[in-house]
Parts: C-alpha cells; sequence; structure tokens
C-alpha cells in the first residue's frame, strides 16, 4: 500500500478526480494548489496532480514542485484533450486518463515507485546559454552577464522557450498555445505585449536578441547568428557605396 498525495485546484473528494483511486488499497490525502503549500509538501510516496481542468494551473503547479526539489515520482490525471498540452517539460513520470480502469491506475503506481527518481535539488540542470545570457529553468533564472533580470513568470517562460530553439520561427498562435497554454483565450496580442516587455527588460544591448519576422512571428537570434547578419549587411552596404569600376575611353580613329 503507497501513500499518495492528490493535488487538486479544490480539494475534492478523491472519486470526482480519479475514481478508480477508491478500488485501490492505497492511502490517498487530497492538497489544494496553494503554491506555500507545494513547497512544503507532506512525506508522500506518489504524487498526483489533477490536471482535467486548468492546464495553466497544472504545469505551473508541476514547475513549481521541480524548483523546490521533487523527491518522488509525480503522476498527471488528464483528459484526452489534455494530452496535446502534456511535455517533458511538466517533470511528469507519467499520466492517467481520469476514466482509467482500476488495474491501469494499479499497474502505472506501481511503475512509477518502482523507477529511481531523477529529479531534485541536486539533479544535473541543463541551463540554456546564449552567449552572455544564461538561463536556468529549474531555478527560474536568467541572467546576462551575471545580472539576473527581473522577470514574470510568462516572460522567463517566453524567453525560455524561443531560446531553448535558437532561430526556429513561431507564430503568435504557437507561442500562446506552448508558454500560455492550449486553455488560454486570450488574443495574440498578449504576445506581442510580453515580447516588448521582455526586450524592454533584456536593455538596447541585447533586446535584438528577440527578432520579428514580418508577417510571421518572433525567434531567438543566437548572438553569433546576429554577428553574422551585421557583417553580412555590412558587406551589402560596402558593395553598394563601391564606385562602379571606370572603362578607357575607346580611342579616336586616325583621319
Amino acid at each position: 500500500m503507497a501513500e499518495i498525495l492528490l493535488l487538486a485546484a479544490d480539494p475534492v473528494a478523491v472519486g470526482t478526480v480519479l475514481p478508480a483511486l477508491e478500488f485501490l488499497p492505497h492511502r490517498v490525502r487530497t492538497l489544494g494548489l496553494d503554491p506555500s503549500a507545494l513547497v512544503d509538501l507532506p512525506n508522500t510516496d506518489l504524487i498526483v496532480l489533477d490536471a482535467r481542468r486548468d492546464l495553466q494551473t497544472a504545469r505551473a503547479s508541476a514547475r513549481l514542485l521541480q524548483v523546490t526539489g521533487l523527491s518522488v515520482p509525480l503522476l498527471l490525471i488528464v483528459t484526452e484533450g489534455g494530452l496535446t498540452a502534456l511535455s517533458t517539460e511538466w517533470g511528469a513520470r507519467d499520466f492517467l486518463l481520469a476514466s482509467a480502469s482500476p488495474a491501469e491506475v494499479e499497474a502505472r503506481i506501481r511503475l512509477a515507485l518502482a523507477t529511481p527518481v531523477t529529479l531534485g535539488p541536486d539533479a544535473p540542470v541543463d541551463k540554456i546559454s546564449q552567449g552572455s545570457l544564461v538561463i536556468n529553468p529549474v531555478a527560474y533564472t536568467a541572467k546576462i552577464h551575471g545580472q539576473t533580470l527581473d522577470l514574470t513568470y510568462k516572460e522567463f517562460e517566453l524567453l525560455r522557450y524561443l531560446a531553448a530553439h535558437p532561430g526556429r520561427v513561431y507564430t503568435r498562435t504557437q507561442l500562446l498555445q506552448e508558454v500560455w497554454g492550449y486553455d488560454y483565450f486570450g488574443g495574440t496580442r498578449t504576445v506581442d505585449v510580453h515580447v516588448r516587455r521582455l526586450r524592454a527588460k533584456l536593455g538596447p544591448e541585447h533586446d535584438q536578441l528577440i527578432g520579428t519576422v514580418r508577417n510571421v512571428g518572433y525567434r531567438f537570434d543566437a548572438p553569433k547568428e546576429r554577428l553574422r547578419a551585421r557583417a553580412e549587411a555590412a558587406e551589402q552596404m560596402d558593395d553598394a557605396v563601391l564606385p562602379a569600376p571606370q572603362t578607357a575611353a575607346p580611342e579616336a580613329a586616325p583621319q
């Protein structure tokens, strides 16, 4: 029998989140998604996170669990529609559909508990380094020349996502889906506002790290790519201002 902690937006009956758990012999406790509670969780063998409805809040909670040092397996409860939003960034061991049978739930719990957890404060951190910009996804910090940028959660997520895929162009709709989540109903103007604020915080020396592709969207321009682009532009300008070669006038024919 395992000690299971069920995290949900509202501490509700277990049967309303994952009915199959009521038919299994595990001991289940429920807890809300208040950030202050997530940083000091009670001892447990397994965490089950309710991600059936509010994917944005669920993903933020999963990332917070990683930051605070997740030392036990994390399982996500999702609907079929929410499967498209899942990725390794959630830090989850596995997922369960809310309609899963008791046999399937028991099997996934057993497998999750049998696999060692590699997440935690001592786990290797895949930092993103682009020139003087260093992003630590686990500590939620972004630094330029060693100075920490004062970013909001969404500004950090936007910068992290773009920097992780340098040179790749993303439409505003794609960025909304990847950064804000599939359940976000705001307009694409939100992306423009966050890009403008992010550039302002990067400062005039680094604001061009986030490039605009006209009529398409945005991309992260790695420093070496920017230098190459500037060099090519300078060469083109030099070619444009060079005087055309002079040709000698033909000699007059003898009379």
